[in-house]
C-alpha cells in the first residue's frame, strides 16, 4: 500500500472522507476534504466538479516557471499589484480553482479580491494564467467558464503542445479571445504596459521576454495604470 493510499485510510477513519476525481461537491465540503489531503496532492473545484491533475512534467513546469517571472517584471515596477504562483481561489459556491499564475490588483489599490484570515484568496484575480498540456481539455473549456462567470478580466492560456497563447478578456458578459497585435505581441487592456512575446515564451528567450515587458512598462499605458493604482489607494 502506497503513502498516499495509507494516508487516505487515516482521512477516512478521521470522519473526513477522501477526495477523489469526478466528485460533485459544494466548496466548502470540497475545502474541508482538501485541506484533509496530503499536502503533495493537488486538486481543483471546478463548476462544482473535482479535477485531480496529473503530474507537472518538464515542458509545463518550465512554461509555468517563465510566465511567473514575466509576470515578476511587472510587479516590480508596478505599485498595487501582486503575483501569486499556484495559489488556491475561492471564487464561489462551487468553484475553488488553483491557477497556475495570477496578477491581482491589491484590495489597498481598488482591486477585486482579498486575503481571508486563514491567507486563502477569495474573489477573483483580475488576470489569470493557465499553462496547459493535459490539463488543456478543462483549461479551455469548464474552467474557462468559471473564470467567466466569477469576473477575472483577463483570462490567458499557454498551450503547450501547440505552442500557441490564447487570450481571452472580459467584455461584461463573457469572455471575447483576442489576437496578437500586428508586431506579434499581446497587451493587457486591465494591466497597462504589460506586454507578452509568445514567440520568445515557448523559445525559453527570458531577456527577449524582460525587454518586451520593459518597452511596455515604459509606455503611456503603464503611466496611466499607475497613476489610477495610486489614486485608488489615497482614496481608501
Amino acid at each position: 500500500m502506497s503513502t498516499v493510499e495509507i494516508t487516505r485510510s487515516q482521512i477516512g477513519a478521521a470522519g473526513v472522507p477522501p477526495l477523489e476525481a469526478g466528485d460533485h461537491l459544494d466548496q466548502q465540503t470540497f475545502h474541508e476534504r482538501y485541506e484533509a489531503m496530503p499536502p503533495d496532492l493537488k486538486a481543483e473545484l471546478i463548476g462544482g466538479v473535482v479535477y485531480m491533475p496529473s503530474l507537472a512534467k518538464a515542458p509545463h513546469a518550465r512554461n509555468s516557471g517563465k510566465i511567473a517571472q514575466w509576470l515578476g517584471f511587472y510587479e516590480v515596477s508596478t505599485p498595487g499589484v501582486e503575483v501569486l504562483d499556484n495559489a488556491t481561489a475561492i471564487l464561489g459556491e462551487d468553484s475553488e480553482p488553483q491557477p497556475d499564475s495570477a496578477l491581482r490588483i491589491l484590495e489597498t489599490h481598488g482591486g477585486q479580491s482579498e486575503i481571508d484570515d486563514d491567507e486563502y484568496l477569495i474573489g477573483a484575480p483580475e488576470l489569470v494564467v493557465e499553462v496547459a498540456s493535459s490539463s488543456a481539455s478543462y483549461d479551455l473549456h469548464s474552467k474557462l467558464r468559471d473564470y467567466e462567470r466569477y469576473g477575472v478580466k483577463e483570462y490567458v492560456v499557454v498551450v503547450v503542445r501547440q505552442k500557441a497563447v490564447r487570450w481571452f478578456v472580459h467584455d461584461g458578459q463573457k469572455f471575447i479571445e483576442r489576437a496578437a497585435d500586428t508586431d506579434g505581441l499581446f497587451r493587457s487592456t486591465i494591466f497597462g504596459g504589460l506586454w507578452l512575446d509568445p514567440t520568445a515564451l515557448f523559445a525559453r528567450d527570458l531577456k527577449r521576454l524582460r525587454d518586451v515587458v520593459e518597452s511596455g512598462l515604459a509606455s503611456p499605458e503603464h503611466a496611466d495604470t499607475v497613476k489610477r493604482l495610486v489614486a485608488a489607494a489615497a482614496s481608501t
